[in-house]
């Protein structure tokens, strides 16, 4: 999910405080300068913040833009990527354990909360934490009290900023009994929302020419412009996978692409050819990840394996989105997982496989409900 971030000094794996840095979002679009005027007025204050919007639209860019205007920024900003680690792994990384505590707990282990001391914690995808889970960063958030896995008695308490971030409808989650309603409310003390992409076309030359040029610096790349019909393609593309997903295809296109200027042969076919439909405003509000997943998997024929699953496994996409492809298969296949297999264009000999990787990431659907 993200917009360039810019620091100086360059960002190291450590915690540890660290001068104040620049972060920089790109774009100058009335929905942008409303959002950059949000995030000036929040900085300056010490309350919870929750960040809502689609994959890739550049949540963690506004956290950090936020901690980076604070008074909070000569202090760690401690990023938690909810949905990247099981339950048990979560808990560890959030409040640290103590030697002894699990199988592997060779040492005592700092947790993100405790090393983000006097900053900012950042958890990313928290849409995702388990009712449980929900349950320990409620408790923390109400006492400011670390409890580290496998502690006996009362933990050391830490003064962090915390934000959060997720590209679902937690009020929707609330009334399905998956998200505390408690643990929302304590979240929800400002609520930012980041436009898509579509939303601010107008901004898409400035970030083409910013990846242009970073990513030609960075691989000394001869290219030095987008031809004016590239970027009218580029422009009028819908961006599902929005500032992520373009700033992806431009770092391919650099490394790629032969000679001083990226023109419309060198862009995707999906980018080329354009939807007169799917460029309508409310059509494109309506149009979601996993739509054009699907489209792409039953109009061109790609394989699940190439097109959703390496998407998850690089956390471009959530849990969240597999499972809506999958329900849109299911809803076709009429609840036959094999069917399902077959229109995901897959192998015979992949349904095993395609099953155990919906198991273990939690994201298979009932079929009865589909019969």
């Amino acid at each position: 999910m993200r917009e360039s971030v810019v620091e100086n000094p360059p960002r190291v794996s450590s915690f540890a405080a660290r001068p104040k840095t620049h972060v920089q979002l790109i774009g100058d679009s009335p929905v942008m300068a409303a959002l950059q005027q949000e995030i000036d007025r929040v900085a300056r204050s010490d309350a919870k913040v929750l960040i809502t919007g689609e994959s890739g639209v550049g949540k963690e860019i506004v956290a950090r833009s936020i901690h980076a205007r604070g008074p909070r920024s000569s202090n760690a900003f401690a990023p938690v990527n909810c949905a990247g680690l099981p339950e048990n792994l979560l808990e560890s990384e959030l409040f640290g354990h103590v030697k002894g505590s699990f199988t592997g707990a060779y040492r005592d282990k700092v947790g993100k909360l405790e090393s983000a001391h006097q900053g900012t914690a950042f958890l990313d995808e928290i849409g995702e934490m388990t009712l449980r889970m929900q349950g320990l960063l409620l408790r923390f958030l109400e006492t400011g009290e670390l409890q580290k896995v496998g502690a006996d008695g009362g933990g050391s308490h830490v003064n962090v900023r915390v934000m959060a971030a997720t590209n679902r409808n937690l009020r929707e989650m609330i009334t399905q009994g998956t998200f505390r309603e408690d643990l929302f409310y304590r979240l929800n003390v400002i609520h930012l929302v980041v436009p898509p992409l579509r939303e601010r076309r107008e901004d898409i030359p400035a970030l083409v020419d910013h990846f242009r040029s970073q990513f030609g610096t960075a691989n000394r790349s001869p290219i030095t412009g987008v031809t004016p019909a590239a970027m009218k393609a580029l422009t009028e593309y819908s961006w599902p996978g929005n500032v992520r997903e373009l700033e992806n295809i431009l770092e391919r296109m650099i490394v790629t692409v032969q000679g001083d200027l990226i023109d419309v042969e060198h862009l995707s076919s999906e980018i080329k050819v354009q939807d007169p439909v799917a460029l309508r405003p409310k059509r494109e509000r309506r149009r979601t990840v996993a739509d054009d997943l699907y489209k792409r998997m039953q109009e061109q024929r790609e394989s699940f394996w190439t097109t959703v699953y390496p998407l998850f496994m690089e956390r471009e996409i959530t849990r969240a989105n597999v499972r809506e492809v999958v329900r849109r298969g299911l809803e076709e296949a009429r609840g036959n997982y094999k069917i399902v297999s077959r229109l995901f264009n897959m192998e015979s000999r992949d349904y095993k496989r395609f099953l155990n990787f919906l198991r273990k990431h939690d994201c298979q659907i009932p079929f009865k409900d589909y019969r």
